[in-house]
C-alpha cells in the first residue's frame, strides 16, 4: 500500500539556479517519513520519542536523482514499505513533479531504543501496520 503526501518546493530548498539544492531532498524524506508513520501508521515521532522512547533512524540511503525540481513546483512523495524485519524496515520513496519522477531513493530504517542506542524488535502493533502495507511482487 502507498502512501502519499505533498510538499512545495520553497526558496529555502533551492540553489542560486532555482533547483532543489540535493541536501534539501534528505529533509523532504525525513518530513515524508514523519507524515508517514504519524498518518498512515498511527504513531507520531512525537509521541515515539518522548512517550515510548524510541526512534527510526535511517541506517543506508541510496538516492538516484532523475530529473531537477524547481521553486515553486509541488511535488508528491510516494513511500511504500518492501520489506520489515524484526528492527528494520526497507523503504522506497519516489518524488515526482508535473508528471515525471524526480528522485527515487531506498532507504532502510531501523527501529532504536533511544536511551540504549541499539536496535529493538518493533512493537506488534507498528510492525503489523508496517507489514500491512507491503507491497506485493
Amino acid at each position: 500500500m502507498t502512501f502519499t503526501t505533498t510538499t512545495r518546493v520553497r526558496m529555502g530548498h533551492v540553489d542560486p539556479a532555482g533547483m532543489v539544492f540535493y541536501p534539501r531532498y534528505f529533509e523532504m524524506i525525513n518530513n515524508a517519513v514523519e507524515d508517514w508513520f504519524e498518518q498512515a501508521l498511527g504513531m507520531d515521532l512525537a509521541t515515539m520519542h518522548m512517550v515510548h522512547h524510541f526512534g527510526v533512524p535511517t541506517v543506508k540511503l541510496d538516492v538516484t536523482f532523475l530529473a531537477p525540481s524547481r521553486v515553486g513546483e509541488d511535488l508528491t512523495i510516494s513511500i511504500v514499505p518492501l520489506a520489515v524485519g524484526r528492527s528494520s524496515c526497507n523503504v522506497r520513496l519516489v518524488f515526482s513533479g508535473a508528471g515525471e519522477d524526480r528522485l527515487v531513493a531506498d532507504m532502510v530504517i531501523v527501529c532504536m531504543a533511544v536511551a540504549e542506542k541499539k536496535a529493538m524488535p518493533w512493537p506488534e502493533d507498528l510492525r503489523g501496520n508496517l507489514a500491512a502495507g507491503l507491497a506485493s511482487g
